[in-house]
């Protein structure tokens, strides 16, 4: 059957990737996985957060990294939401491990550009080696070559390729990183690639799919692709 991944903890009811958002989730059994953002703070905590600037989810701004962890705590990341949430922090990596370990599977989307968070791999390893839940997370990311260095530092945990478009040869480029999932925006994934990935020991995850319509056509090509939803109520519906 395929998991329902909740994008940003269920973003849809919640603030995304606060505990909220994370909470309501883990109080569905049916969602097999949350996936969240992570970067780190200026004092090197991995906190959750999607973009790299505070703007559009806080009343702050500047760039997350320039922000210590006890600034980022003092910032409102609810109420651009609904004012319901007025007062919601940014959450530590490290919270939600703890609320998260044995009741669902963890992506962890490794949010860099360049050069921007140095570190960042290695200290959500430790986090991760700390709670021991290498085995219960994906570790993420647009830039492939972060993910090839995850794999040299470490070869227990499963990674993956974040794909936006359709490069050619991506099968060996997931072979060349030493990736054990490939995630890629679902306009640009086929039935056809997904089944051969799937044939050669790949996981797929469909991202970001919240159109029944689109859910449901994904659905039938393979129970195995995972589908990464704002929305995980509308998955659900369809089952």
């Amino acid at each position: 059957m395929n998991v329902c991944m909740a994008h940003r903890g269920w973003s849809g009811k919640a603030p995304e990737n606060t505990m909220k958002a994370i909470e309501l989730a883990l109080a569905e059994p049916a969602i097999g996985a949350i996936e969240v953002d992570v970067q780190l703070s200026r004092d090197g905590v991995p906190v959750l957060f999607h973009d790299f600037s505070l703007e559009r989810t806080t009343n702050g701004s500047g760039r997350v990294q320039d922000l210590t962890l006890a600034e980022l705590r003092e910032l409102n990341a609810g109420s651009w939401f609904d004012e319901r949430f007025a007062g919601e922090p940014i959450p530590t990596l490290e919270e939600v491990l703890a609320a998260v370990k044995g009741r669902c599977t963890l992506n962890i989307e490794l949010k860099t550009a360049a050069d921007m968070h140095p570190g960042l791999a290695e200290r959500v390893l430790t986090l991760l080696d700390r709670h021991g839940m290498k085995q219960d997370v994906y570790l993420t990311s647009f830039d492939h070559e972060l993910i090839r260095q995850v794999r040299q530092l470490d070869t227990d945990v499963k990674t993956g390729l974040i794909v936006y478009g359709r490069p050619i040869m991506i099968l060996e480029q997931l072979r060349q990183a030493g990736a054990d999932v490939l995630s890629m925006s679902y306009p640009f994934l086929t039935r056809e690639l997904a089944c051969e990935a799937i044939n050669e020991g790949v996981g797929v995850i469909a991202w970001t799919v919240d159109d029944p319509d689109a859910i449901r056509r994904i659905m039938e090509w393979h129970p195995q692709v995972q589908i990464c939803t704002n929305h995980p109520d509308r998955m659900l519906a369809l089952r």
